[in-house]
């Protein structure tokens, strides 16, 4: 359902973003992003000069290289386009987020490792969203982990997922379809 019709207005910014999940051929799992600024309209740039109509002010890449367990084995950073000739040198610092895991406090650690001017605020507002695609990737292969841990154990675990959003509310129609032998215990 699209949104409503909006009253009539001009385009002036646009931002895109597109990810991808890889499982690479080492067993490891590549997530990319690539994040992309332009205005619809020319403007004065103090260091470049004028950029016209659609050239892109920020162009930046992002890979993290991360295993079954989303510890991360390596991250790359490159900026192709930047408003200052001084930005490119962040991207180096972003290999600091190796040896992090990709879960609960996962945001602010990555603060601490590239926040503030030891980082680029583009860059790190993506590392948020390569998260959630690391978790979309490596679902199945998780999936298919948890499934052989409760049949080797019999114990079937609590997943991890639940009361993280309207969904997976522990009361709500989908916990009670995929998750029928939780019954009152989702609650808990």
């Amino acid at each position: 359902m699209p949104l409503s019709a909006p009253i009539d207005r001009e385009p002036m910014h646009r931002r895109g973003i597109e990810m991808h999940g890889y499982r690479r051929a080492d067993g490891l799992f590549d997530i990319e992003a690539h994040l992309l600024d332009t205005k619809f309209y020319g403007f004065e740039n103090e260091e470049r000069g004028w950029l016209p109509p659609g050239t892109p002010l920020h162009g930046m890449w992002l890979r993290l290289t991360v295993d079954e367990d989303l510890l991360i084995h390596a991250c790359e950073a490159a900026s192709d386009h930047t408003p200052y000739a001084v930005c490119p040198q962040a991207a180096p610092n972003f290999a600091r987020l190796a040896g992090l895991t990709i879960g609960p406090g996962f945001n602010r650690a990555v603060q601490e490792r590239v926040g503030g001017v030891l980082g680029c605020t583009h860059l790190r507002e993506v590392l948020a969203q390569m998260a959630t695609v690391a978790y979309q990737t490596l679902y199945p292969v998780r999936r298919q982990k948890e499934l052989a841990r409760e049949a080797a154990s019999g114990v079937r675990a609590k997943p991890r997922i639940l009361g993280t959003c309207l969904a997976y509310a522990p009361d709500s129609p989908v916990v009670k379809m995929r998750w029928p032998w939780l019954g009152a215990d989702a609650a808990e």
